[in-house]
């Protein structure tokens, strides 16, 4: 059998091609690389990152699995929140902090209104 070269993206939203879509799905034994449900005709599926992009993962055919959209869609969500999760850990760690907003009370006109003490 041929040897045949990997495919890497020449950008991050680079169309993966049809023949590397096939040569995935082939890898993975057409089964859905988070469920491992087998992936039958009609079924929608996606080629999935298995290191998020977002998470430094790379563009590349060795990077990417089948996966049906709907836990594709889950586990893409998973991913930006991890990643929000440690961008916050690590600008807290660095000292950096997010501006705070004060907001104060108002009445039934929309109009502010300021906290007096009384003595």
């Amino acid at each position: 059998m041929r040897e045949v070269p990997e495919w890497i993206g020449s950008s991050p939203d680079a169309k993966i091609p049809p023949r590397v879509r096939l040569r995935i799905f082939e890898r993975h034994d057409g089964r859905c690389h988070i469920t491992k449900r087998k992936i039958m005709a009609g079924d929608t599926w996606d080629c999935e990152h298995i290191i998020a992009l977002c998470n430094g993962g790379q563009h590349r055919e060795s990077n990417l699995a089948p996966a049906l959209t709907a836990p594709h869609r889950k586990k893409t969500a998973q991913d930006v929140k991890l990643k929000a999760k440690t961008d916050r850990i690590r600008k807290r760690h660095l000292g950096i902090k997010k501006p705070r907003t004060i907001t104060g009370w108002r009445n039934m006109r929309g109009q502010p209104v300021y906290a007096t003490r009384e003595r």
